[in-house]
């Protein structure tokens, strides 16, 4: 019962400490808000552009080009969570919280503002460049599936390339081997969205991108708290 009361009260400290680091997140967020509106302007304007020289695009083209804006959308939103971290700021949540609780946090925070960026990215192609979607429900799920394990995967990188001098390229090279399997997956997944009948296929490649996304989570936090130490 003593190991268990340990453990409970331990689980309990980590929990209150991944909710402050979250809520320290989203106020700033809020404060900022320069972040929110930039990436708002970039996906309209990105969108506007494809509209006034293409038009309304085919499905096949519409769905490469949503995936395409997630990607910077993700690079953008969620790859500077740690870049903006000073050295300072980073030995104060070393005093005040464990490594595994700062990486969750991180985790938690960058897949809200990703699923909220996917919903307003969804919204502006199907305002600009129509709605070629035959099953809109479907697609919602694999965006919403999508950003999760953007998300992941570019806090991961971000986390190791914050320790990097050259941070955003070391970011660059890494991502790119990383990310481009899992987007090709994603579109390949999402082109049944615009065909009349769903694959049967669907399910195993969706646990294939499931298992990826479960794969980076514990992968962050096995290797975070060495990177915690420097």
């Amino acid at each position: 019962m003593p190991d268990a009361a340990i453990f409970a009260n331990n689980m309990s400290t980590s929990v209150k400490h991944i909710v402050t680091l979250i809520k320290k997140d989203l106020l700033l967020e809020v404060r900022q808000q320069y972040t929110f509106y930039g990436i708002l302007l970039y996906v309209a304007s990105t969108i506007f552009i494809v509209y006034l020289t293409m038009g309304q695009p085919e499905g096949q083209v519409w769905n490469s080009l949503f995936w395409i804006v997630q990607l910077f959308v993700c690079v953008n939103a969620v790859a500077k969570s740690f870049l903006g971290d000073s050295r300072g700021r980073m030995l104060y949540f070393y005093s005040i919280a464990g490594a595994t609780d700062f990486i969750l946090s991180k985790l938690v925070f960058n897949i809200i503002l990703m699923l909220v960026m996917s919903l307003l990215s969804l919204g502006v192609f199907i305002v600009l460049l129509d709605n070629p979607l035959t099953h809109f429900t479907a697609f919602l799920g694999i965006s919403m599936l999508g950003g999760l394990g953007l998300a992941l995967v570019f806090t991961f990188l971000a986390a190791i390339a914050a320790k990097a001098q050259q941070q955003a390229a070391l970011m660059a090279i890494m991502g790119f081997p990383v990310i481009v399997p899992q987007l090709l997956l994603l579109s390949k997944i999402a082109k049944t969205a615009f065909e009349p009948v769903i694959q049967g296929g669907i399910w195993q490649m969706v646990l294939v991108l499931m298992g990826l996304d479960l794969l980076t989570v514990i992968l962050a936090l096995i290797l975070f708290p060495f990177l915690w130490k420097d």
